[in-house]
């Protein structure tokens, strides 16, 4: 069996062991036209080797037209061979004298961390840019070590052949240039998964004393009034994990084709338009990606592998966040349907794969971000606090984040300081046996027990109800929160007459739910069940939404239930509106062209 240094990122062409770039000064400019940033970087480096004669960074689709040093000498460099996920690594010869390089570069049109959309794919008729880095997209977009481990600072000054807004993964003005040149500065160090740069018709709205929504002004209104509440989650976070590192806590409400719920980019969170259901039932996810500037933005992982660390902690603290700004009964709800997702992930997972690291040293990065990393580790998190009690897992969580404040740890660097401190401090309640079954041994350990509510026992009424052929009725579900639903969906049985499906259909029309995890629940029940009469809705569906929480599996069930003919039309159809990273993972993973 080969031995793995887990302490290396093997995701990443960067020799961050012998120097590391510190500080990136960015010069770009957005051309809508060509779908391209073109411009030069500087980036400043620290040596940590005696002698270091070469700087390796990560690139992917770059083209490369200079490097010089700081004062414009010509360095020697070199792009090598191209990895089919890990892009290619740039190789610069460098000597003692050299303490920042300058590369002058253009991106790909077909840039895996960029999406650009033209005036249909969007609101206001306009062309819209967005990024995605994580896991390994920032090398498609500008050349770095692109790695967890890798934390700089940045500034930006960024101009655009069209009149925009950009806006970056720092702290954002209030106000538009007159010129038309947007700056920008991050002056705490971060992970370089977390740059971010967006550009488009934005309108900004303030929400709270420390925040604002950036969207299309068609939506921002309606994001506004669904987020208004994030001062309160703030200050919750703030009571237990400490002050609030990064300034501002704003978020940009992207158009829907972005592929994830959110992304916790510093200053300026990334969320998908699927969250504004109209009554503040999705909110949670803001949570999470706030609860991220501690969990993962301030303490992150050091690889990949580690990922566990970021996620898990971090899907707890939104549980805890969300019991106390939106109660209790609806806290127990989402770690009810948490455990769910728990469940059906394991039932198709490899049980080699269900440890807390994620062992994909040779596999594509995007393999870890899975509900069995999020919620398995979150599970393990929830154990911890009933273990040794909330008030002394608080106090564990803030000493945690104060010591590993702007550090990359990995799994082992966890395990030890868990050792020192949990099982010295709390030998009485938890043991070694038991942390290191938790992270390391497969499945759910022997000492596991399952979340319950009661706010569910009105469903399971409901279902038996169903199930002996009583139609479901709006007085049973006119109190049903979006998890309730989730939770009867889920409970359906496997094969389900057609009358039945229809009688649902006519009587609560979920496939047109302006609630996106209702409709996309409902739409999975439909295609297991092959129920045509949802065939349109899907449709519409696909073409509309870009999350790939809802794409991906809604396109596997089609493959499942020998939709062929189906599928392959609705995803010709669909994919150009799909984010260029969901369209490589669907292309793998349905067997279309690429």
């Amino acid at each position: 069996m080969q031995q793995w240094d887990n302490r290396r990122d093997y995701h990443s062409f960067a020799n961050t062991d012998e120097v590391q770039v510190t500080h990136l000064a960015l010069d770009l400019n957005i051309d809508f036209d060509a779908c391209v940033l073109d411009g030069r970087i500087r980036l400043a480096l620290s040596p940590k080797a005696a002698s270091v004669t070469e700087l390796v960074l990560d690139s992917r689709a770059l083209t490369i037209i200079q490097i010089t040093d700081e004062g414009g000498r010509a360095l020697v460099w070199t792009l090598g061979d191209e990895h089919p996920v890990l892009g290619q690594p740039l190789t610069i010869g460098i000597d003692s004298a050299v303490t920042a390089v300058v590369i002058e570069y253009r991106t790909s049109p077909e840039a895996e961390g960029l999406q650009w959309l033209d005036g249909p794919q969007t609101q206001s008729g306009k062309p819209f840019l967005f990024s995605q880095s994580q896991p390994i997209n920032a090398r498609s977009w500008l050349p770095l070590q692109d790695s967890p481990k890798a934390r700089i600072t940045f500034d930006a000054r960024v101009s655009a052949n069209r009149d925009c807004r950009v806006v970056m993964s720092a702290l954002n003005s209030a106000s538009l240039p007159v010129d038309g040149v947007f700056t920008f500065v991050m002056d705490k160090p971060m992970p370089t998964h977390l740059l971010a740069i967006a550009a488009g018709e934005i309108e900004r709205i303030e929400v709270g004393p420390r925040s604002a929504v950036f969207a299309e002004p068609e939506t921002a209104r309606l994001a506004a009034k669904e987020f208004d509440d994030i001062e309160a989650m703030m200050q919750m976070a703030e009571s237990i994990l400490g002050p609030y590192a990064w300034g501002r806590y704003d978020m940009l409400i992207l158009p829907p084709s972005f592929p994830f719920g959110g992304m916790e980019n510093p200053c300026l969170a990334f969320l998908t338009p699927t969250l504004i259901a109209g009554d503040k039932s999705l909110v949670s996810t803001v949570a999470h990606e706030l609860a991220h500037s501690w969990t993962g933005n301030l303490v992150s992982n050091a690889t990949w592998r580690d990922l566990w660390l970021n996620e898990g902690f971090t899907t707890y603290f939104t549980n805890r966040i969300v019991e106390a700004v939106y109660g209790k009964e609806q806290a127990e709800l989402e770690l009810m349907i948490e455990y769910g997702r728990l469940q059906e992930e394991m039932t198709g997972m490899p049980s080699a794969r269900q440890t807390l690291p994620a062992n994909l040293q040779t596999d594509d990065p995007n393999a870890a971000f899975n509900r069995f990393t999020y919620d398995k580790a979150s599970m393990f998190v929830h154990f911890l606090e009933a273990r040794l009690g909330r008030q002394h897992f608080d106090a564990f969580l803030r000493r945690y984040i104060e010591k590993y404040a702007f550090v990359a740890i990995t799994t082992e660097d966890f395990v030890e300081y868990a050792s020192e401190t949990l099982l010295r401090d709390h030998a009485d309640k938890l043991t070694e046996a038991e942390l290191r079954e938790w992270i390391y041994a497969e499945g759910l350990p022997a000492m596991f027990s399952p979340p319950t509510s009661t706010s569910l026992d009105k469903v399971d009424c409901a279902l038996e109800r169903w199930r002996s052929g009583v139609p479901l009725s709006k007085a049973d579900t006119h109190l049903w929160r979006v998890q309730h639903w989730q939770y009867f969906l889920a409970g359906l049985p496997e094969n389900i007459p057609q009358a039945r499906l229809l009688e649902l259909n006519d009587s609560f029309n979920l496939g047109a739910s302006g609630n996106a995890e209702i409709a996309c629940d409902w739409l999975r029940v439909a295609i297991r069940n092959h129920f045509d009469p949802a065939l349109p809705q899907l449709e519409a569906f696909l073409g509309r939404i870009g999350r790939a929480k809802f794409v991906r599996p809604l396109f596997l069930e089609l493959q499942i239930a020998g939709y062929h003919a189906e599928l392959s039309a609705i995803y010709a159809k669909a994919r150009a509106c799909y984010h260029p990273s969901l369209r490589v993972q669907l292309d793998k993973l349905l067997g279309a062209p690429v």
